[in-house]
């Protein structure tokens, strides 16, 4: 009795070693549910979703994506959409590939490195170089790699990877366990030397889960524009201030909301990276899915700011705008709105069609106001893009994205009036006196807090110089009233754009 006991140790004791040191390849474990199994029917699949993905105009170095990972018919333009952001012929090292567990909870992360992972396309290979470092020498990653066998949020991104990425690079595959903040901001701290320019992170995240159609429009783009934001604690407030929703079915704003805390805590203070939104749908738009209770998808990147692109040539002074072009432009941001909101998608005009001054890299915001209130306001000072696509994502924003407010009506789309202010560029300044009320705009920046007010704003409201200063450095920077006085100064001018109805 006492030799069988024996030997059963030492077979239970063989197979725990081997499963720790030995070779055990992670086979799929939702092919067949999310995605079709076998390969050539997967790469038509994959080939179909990017070929009617909405294209992106992100044009400098992706760092990052947030991809959903819910069954390819229902997900996998958003995913497409995502990846379709990388230039196909940039090689990375690696990819870090990051989801939250649906399986375990764990005070930390789980990091696979016992064999690679396989694919109806074929098999990827686990940097174990990396993910056994990680293991051996941070004791938060030293949970059990089980998390990993049947989770499928990492599992539903390889064949993106498999089929767009160059180079055939490796993988780290994370799982994270944990719902504390501050273990999160740790592990972030662990991976930052690997999140340079030659690694690809990806965070694979659904959004809401299973509310209303329209309380997930409103809950997603909550949570979408806390990302972009690039601030953690906005992102957690709105994962916060969303779980108070009054809809029973509402069970999360973000599946994988740890995965994408630890992106941000990356991104963090960086002044040289930008989030990006690409685009959005929810299982009710997909022809397998009902209204009643959706899952929501969004498409996020990260990217190098293009600091060294070309600053347009165009000077403020010369530009003036035909009746026709103002005309066009306020109608490029008005039917962008009504599409959105009556189709549930944007609109992709022709830029062959437009006139060249729409293509020059010019900032913009968009203002919406109901009966001469605001109603949303958002936009950018510099762009890297054209002018069109700046006026087309700013409606956006300011329609559907402005914190301030909840998402526009289409009752009250028709009752708003919309403004357009085209920008120059930034110019800093040594002296409030350089600052001419009516003509300038101002920005303050402070360390990782800033904020603007258009150059219209002050004359507006009668507001003498300290006054544009004080209201823009305490309700838009956050720096108190008295802030702008050790901050960083810049104006712009604009020109308005104003509809006539």
């Amino acid at each position: 009795m006492q030799k069988i006991s024996l030997i059963l140790l030492l077979i239970i004791f063989g197979m725990e070693t081997f499963s720790q040191y030995g070779s055990t390849d992670r086979k799929p474990a939702v092919a067949g549910r999310f995605y079709a199994t076998d390969k050539e029917t997967l790469e038509k699949d994959i080939s179909r979703l990017f070929s009617e993905c909405k294209k992106s105009t992100v044009k400098s170095h992706v760092r990052a994506l947030i991809s959903p990972h819910a069954g390819y018919v229902f997900s996998g333009k958003i995913a497409a959409a995502a990846f379709s952001t990388i230039d196909a012929s940039k090689e990375y090292k690696n990819v870090f590939l990051i989801g939250s567990s649906h399986i375990m909870a764990f005070e930390g992360a789980s990091v696979y490195s016992e064999g690679d992972f396989i694919t109806p396309l074929g098999k990827i290979k686990v940097n174990s170089d990396i993910s056994n470092r990680l293991k051996n020498e941070n004791k938060l990653f030293q949970h059990p790699s089980g998390a990993h066998i049947k989770e499928h949020s990492l599992e539903v991104q390889i064949p993106f990877i498999q089929y767009h990425l160059a180079g055939n690079p490796s993988i780290v595959p994370i799982i994270i366990g944990t719902t504390n903040s501050g273990n999160i901001k740790k592990i972030a701290e662990i991976l930052r030397p690997w999140f340079t320019s030659d690694n690809l992170f990806i965070v694979s995240s659904d959004f809401s889960h299973y509310p209303s159609y329209k309380t997930a429009l409103e809950v997603d783009n909550i949570t979408a524009d806390a990302i972009v934001s690039g601030k953690p604690s906005k992102f957690l407030n709105a994962i916060r201030n969303n779980s108070l929703r009054n809809d029973p079915g509402l069970a999360t704003s973000m599946c994988g909301w740890t995965s994408g805390l630890l992106l941000m805590y990356l991104a963090e203070n960086d002044d040289r990276l930008e989030f990006k939104h690409i685009d959005y749908c929810n299982s009710g738009d997909s022809r397998y899915g009902d209204k009643d209770g959706v899952v929501g998808y969004h498409a996020i990147v990260l990217a190098e700011k293009r600091n060294n692109s070309p600053q347009s040539a165009v000077s403020m002074n010369s530009i003036n705008f035909t009746e026709k072009e103002k005309d066009e432009l306020l109608s490029l941001a008005r039917n962008n709105i009504r599409s959105i909101l009556y189709n549930n998608k944007g609109i992709d005009p022709d830029p062959k069609k437009m006139p060249a001054i729409f293509k020059e890299p010019l900032g913009a915001f968009v203002t919406l106001k109901i009966n001469g209130k605001l109603r949303g306001c958002i936009g950018r000072f510099v762009s890297s893009d054209p002018l069109y696509e700046a006026i087309l994502e700013s409606s956006r924003s300011s329609a559907f994205e402005d914190p301030r407010f909840f998402p526009l009506t289409k009752e009250e789309f028709e009752n708003a009036d919309l403004e357009i202010t085209v920008l120059g560029p930034l110019k800093k300044i040594n002296s409030i006196n350089e600052i001419v009320l009516g003509k300038h705009g101002i920005y303050i920046k402070k360390g990782s807090r800033s904020g603007t007010m258009l150059p219209q704003v002050a004359t507006e409201n009668g507001w003498t110089l300290e006054e544009f200063l004080g209201y823009t450095s305490r309700d838009k920077a956050g720096l108190g009233w008295h802030g702008w006085k050790d901050a960083e100064l810049s104006v712009y001018e604009g020109i308005i754009l104003e509809e006539k109805r």
